[in-house]
């Protein structure tokens, strides 16, 4: 079984050092203007999460996988929440606190992934940066909220649920412990 990788990486994606900064379909302000297209790179890191949650190594082939490791560990985090949400309401509140709480960026310790990371040249660009990220969290827990909820019961999944087993890369973006 392969690796998934982005397939959403253009010639004028704009970059914050090896990053992508991706288009997306979003509701959220941030510094990505909303995208127009059927597909982003949140819809993709869903659809490729439960395949490449399986692997221990992702071998990056453009700019734009950073994204959607990124977004993969992300996803990871949100399951998490989900397991001890009692409905999706609840469940929507949870990823929209952790989608905005203080969270480190390429080049700030913390960051699970600073060796494949390039840190943000200047102090504008780690600001661009961290509202990206924002943006793209809260995107993609409104989506997968509605994606891992079950509408008849409003409980989680438990085929979703049951990928909280599997760690992407045996990385996570929270800190031991939480």
């Amino acid at each position: 079984m392969p690796v998934y990788h982005s397939f959403l990486m253009d010639p004028d994606t704009k970059l914050i050092g090896n990053t992508a900064l991706l288009h997306i379909r979003s509701q959220f302000k941030g510094p990505i203007p909303p995208e127009t297209k059927d597909t982003d790179i949140v819809d993709e890191a869903i659809y490729d999460f439960e395949a490449n949650v399986l692997f221990k190594l992702y071998e990056i082939m453009n700019k734009a996988d950073r994204t959607l490791m990124y977004i993969t560990l992300y996803i990871y985090e949100c399951l998490k929440i989900f397991l001890k949400c009692n409905s999706k309401n609840q469940g929507k509140k949870e990823v929209y606190t952790l989608g905005i709480i203080n969270f480190p960026i390429p080049g700030e310790p913390g960051f699970p992934l600073n060796a494949i990371y390039a840190e943000p040249a200047t102090k504008q660009k780690d600001e661009v940066m961290k509202a990206y990220l924002q943006q793209l969290r809260q995107e993609m827990g409104l989506r997968l909220c509605e994606k891992v909820f079950d509408s008849q019961n409003d409980k989680p999944s438990k085929w979703w649920t049951f990928f909280v087993k599997r760690q992407f890369m045996n990385k996570s973006l929270s800190r031991p412990g939480q």
